[in-house]
């Protein structure tokens, strides 16, 4: 893998990974387009890591408070009751990100088996791309002004398709948001709970991906550097660029990019 490649990757990696258009299914049509048939783990691992710093930065200030959440329930020996509301919310907030963590790291787990298979198949790419189309559509039926809260059912239907978004072409932020408007809940809460709950799937994913690197060679440090900070710059930027667009109630504006990237790859792989 050479310099360009893995700019073009972490670009790609980076507008991907947070615009609803699935960042493991680009990932999988520009490695076939550049031949590369078998994906570099660790080079990948990388890029997510890239793209994990993003969210991170963006969200620093609400992981900052749910940190502030656990030390005060840590501090008040567990009494909730002594806490302050808004300490309340935000510690309420980190059990529903932990339930909402355990569907997607059983289904990542289940479909790992299959990743071979499953990161090798344009058809899959295809399909998944276009029902992400016809999620995000229907997001534009979606009343304004709803606001209701994220409960424990609602947080672990939010993880199970987040999990099942580790299939290429499903896009993670675009599935997950979309069914947290569909259950009721606002713009700012969907888009808010959705990216706080991508950060243990992506740390997650990467320690499982990290343990089957094995003995592989590695590309040149430079290479992979270049491609991770190209995925972090990119990511923010994206990342931003959602937020605004799912605040103005525009979500369904990519589906038809989705589409037709979706029947593209339907076309080829077939």
């Amino acid at each position: 893998m050479g310099l360009f490649h893995s700019l073009f990757l972490g670009f790609i990696q980076g507008l991907t990974e947070f615009l609803p258009v699935s960042s493991s299914g680009h990932l999988v049509l520009f490695q076939r387009f550049f031949g590369l048939e078998e994906p570099e783990l660790f080079f990948d691992i990388c890029l997510h890591v890239g793209t994990l710093g993003a969210v991170c930065l963006f969200f620093r200030r609400d992981i900052a408070a749910l940190g502030q959440a656990i030390l005060a329930a840590v501090s008040c020996r567990g009494k909730v009751a002594t806490m302050s509301p808004e300490e309340r919310s935000e510690l309420s907030m980190v059990g529903l990100i932990l339930a909402g963590s355990l569907p997607t790291a059983v289904l990542g787990i289940i479909i790992k088996g299959y990743s071979q298979s499953i990161f090798s198949s344009l058809v899959l790419v295809g399909c998944m791309l276009c029902f992400t189309s016809l999620l995000l559509s229907a997001t534009a039926l979606i009343p304004q002004g709803q606001d209701r809260k994220i409960t424990l059912p609602k947080a672990l239907l939010i993880g199970l398709i987040q999990g099942m978004a580790v299939m290429p072409g499903l896009s993670r932020s675009g599935s997950t948001i979309a069914l947290a408007l569909f259950m009721g809940g606002s713009r700012e809460r969907a888009a808010r709970f959705s990216f706080l709950l991508s950060i243990p799937a992506i740390v997650g994913a990467s320690v499982l991906a990290i343990l089957d690197i094995g003995s592989a060679s590695l590309p040149p440090w430079w290479v992979v550097a270049s491609g991770t900070a190209v995925s972090a710059v990119t990511g923010y930027l994206a990342l931003r660029f959602l937020v605004y667009i799912v605040g103005r109630g525009k979500l369904h504006v990519f589906a038809p990019y989705c589409l037709v990237v979706g029947v593209a790859a339907l076309v080829v792989g077939w």
